[in-house]
């Protein structure tokens, strides 16, 4: 928790039929990430959605937004990330952003689903950070540089990698500086992300 601008990541599993009530936040970029089943969103900006395995959804907390997330199924689990990071400047108009990410787009490369430009379809955030998403096959393997003064995080959403030498599991994440670049390896069939950050 508060690595740079990464303030947490928080994987959950969400029970059919269940979620989480209508809340609010600000001054937050939110990234949600659903690996399996589906993720209903309902927010104060009008928004109503559902996140599927593989979609990406920013949501710019800005001046303040409300909204709730539940797992619309009665039968199957929700499995997800949502990821948030500090903005770098603060009382923003709130923002909602969704879209997908196939696997070929991700299949052993590196995959940028959020910059600050929305460069190369990414979509935007409000920060100095760059993420990327990716699946790796068994032994396959993915490098990225990184600039003097910047850091890098690793989380692992399943199967097993090697970064820069270190074995990392399902559930696992690396704390990267003062190196120059990042390589991964996958040990067998791996899905990841990799922050770059200021």
């Amino acid at each position: 928790m508060g690595f740079r601008s990464l303030r947490v990541i928080n994987e959950d599993k969400v029970a059919p039929s269940k979620g989480f009530a209508t809340h609010q936040h600000e001054n937050m970029e939110i990234l949600s990430y659903v690996i399996r089943g589906q993720l209903a969103h309902k927010d104060s900006m009008g928004n109503a959605s559902i996140i599927e395995p593989g979609e990406v959804q920013i949501m710019s907390a800005g001046t303040g937004v409300s909204h709730s997330e539940y797992n619309p199924s009665d039968q199957d689990w929700t499995h997800f990330l949502q990821i948030w990071l500090l903005p770098s400047e603060k009382e923003t108009t709130p923002s909602y952003q969704q879209t997908l990410f196939p696997l070929e787009a991700k299949n052993n490369k590196l995959c940028l689903i959020a910059s600050p430009t929305g460069v190369d379809g990414s979509l935007t955030i409000k920060q100095d950070a760059c993420i990327y998403l990716s699946v790796l096959e068994k032994t396959k393997r993915v490098s990225l540089e990184i600039k003097p003064n910047r850091h890098a995080f690793v989380q692992v959403i399943s199967g097993s990698l090697h970064v820069n030498f270190c074995v990392l599991e399902a559930g696992d994440g690396a704390l990267i500086w003062e190196e120059d670049k990042i390589d991964i390896f996958s040990a067998e069939t791996a899905e990841f992300l990799l922050f770059d950050l200021a």
